[in-house]
């Protein structure tokens, strides 16, 4: 299981296709509002729904182009130059996918809050004043002006494409090539399928249970990647002193330090090629019959950041600040203040109509 499906990686292209399908929604939405109504356009609409779809075509079709040469560049150059010092590379990519997938973990919880976010982004472009005076009135604006609904979707495939690729090259380092393809199909179809079903008004909050039960399974995976990282580097510590690879010893004596082990088993091996199913907790929950002191005890730090992180990261949107970092004087904007007065915006409620209101 583990060699054929990567949960990192179907959670990391999952998270990649919502946000893109959220946003493209968004503007399919817009569009149906403002231009499918009782005296709407049939052409200009059905224009500007192709220059989307075009958009997000043209997006794809070069994410799949960049991907698929890094991906091969990588298979045939990097194939067979590690053997003589294979754990310490595993070891390496290990920690540096843990590092990503926490990354995205906290960024995971934030796709619910996409689609108003780019309603309120979308509501200001429209309503804001063209100008096409000045020396910034050139045939790069026009074009913008006149390809917009092309534009935006396909900056935005594009961006959280090559985004995509990046994440899940980090995350593969430490998986097979067979554990590639079949995630990242079922990431798109999944993303797609639950970005439709918002689309067509399916329930935010049902999609946040989601998303805090797929990043509560990321940052399981990237505990366990955090621990092994550790694992790997002390296990090729060991072979350097066995003079060999001491996997090839069995599970038994001489197959692990015994100075540093916490405990070791004789039976459930994630590495041995009867432990298929052992191999699915190794991939997910970082499971190994022999553990050592720097892996457990990494696997409780990895813990105690993430819990510290989440209270950090809380207390700046509560407080406004960092923690032990005073606040910022009350002549500048807070983010709620900024908000508000993007909302004020959006109404077309300015500063001037307050005072003179008032």
């Amino acid at each position: 299981m583990p060699d054929v499906f990567s949960v990192p990686v179907f959670l990391i292209v999952f998270r990649e296709t919502l946000e893109t399908v959220i946003i493209v929604s968004v503007l399919l939405a817009f569009l149906k509002q403002t231009l499918d109504g009782p005296d709407r356009d049939v052409q200009v609409y059905k224009k500007l729904v192709k220059q989307v779809w075009l958009g997000v075509g043209l997006g794809l079709l070069i994410c799949f182009v960049v991907a698929g040469g890094l991906i091969g560049a990588f298979y045939t150059l990097g194939s067979n130059t590690w053997e003589a010092n294979e754990y310490y590379y595993e070891g390496a990519f290990a920690l540096v996918a843990s590092i990503i997938i926490t990354i995205m973990g906290a960024a995971l919880l934030r796709v619910g809050k996409m689609q108003e976010k780019w309603r309120v982004k979308l509501a200001k472009a429209l309503e804001a004043p063209v100008k096409t005076s000045g020396p910034s009135s050139g045939w790069f604006k026009r074009f913008a002006e006149k390809y917009a609904m092309f534009a935006l979707p396909f900056i935005t495939v594009l961006r959280e494409g090559i985004e995509a690729i990046v994440f899940v090259a980090g995350v593969t380092f430490s998986a097979s090539a067979t554990a590639i393809p079949l995630p990242v199909v079922v990431g798109l179809i999944v993303g797609i399928l639950v970005g439709y079903i918002l689309y067509k008004g399916g329930s935010s909050a049902k999609l946040q249970y989601f998303l805090v039960a797929s990043t509560c399974l990321l940052y399981l995976v990237a505990a366990g990647l955090f621990s092994r990282a550790v694992w790997y580097l002390e296990t090729q510590q060991w072979n350097n002193v066995v003079g060999g690879d001491a996997a090839e010893l069995g599970d038994g004596a001489g197959s692990y330090d015994i100075d540093k082990s916490v405990w070791h088993v004789n039976c459930c091996n994630p590495e041995s090629n009867d432990g298929s199913g052992w191999g699915i907790f190794n991939a997910i929950l970082g499971w190994t019959n022999s553990a050592t002191y720097g892996s457990v005890i990494a696997y409780n730090v990895y813990w105690i950041f993430v819990m510290a992180g989440f209270f950090v990261m809380r207390f700046r949107e509560v407080k406004g600040h960092w923690p032990f970092m005073r606040a910022k004087s009350s002549s500048t904007k807070s983010p709620h203040a900024a908000e508000d007065s993007g909302n004020e915006a959006v109404h077309g409620t300015t500063g001037s109509e307050k005072v003179a209101s008032s």
